[in-house]
């Protein structure tokens, strides 16, 4: 099974089955190490920085984010 299809099948569910499946992997990362912690989140800022420096994403500035979460978007 596919994450796409994984994603569709638990959209499916109703909110009480998506709210008790989004709550399950989210816990098992409490059980992850220090070291798998700081691992994971060196990998998910290289991979970050390199979206930023091809282009793929837009940055804005720390004002402007705000603005944008206050305002809901």
């Amino acid at each position: 099974m596919t994450i796409d299809e994984l994603t569709r099948e638990a959209l499916a569910l109703d909110p009480r089955g998506r709210a008790r499946l989004a709550h399950r992997p989210l816990d098992s990362l409490e059980e992850l190490s220090e070291a798998e912690v700081e691992q994971f989140l060196l990998e998910e800022s290289e991979r970050r920085l390199a979206e930023v420096a091809s282009g793929a994403v837009d940055t804005v500035s720390a004002d402007e984010a705000i603005a944008r979460a206050r305002a809901g978007r």
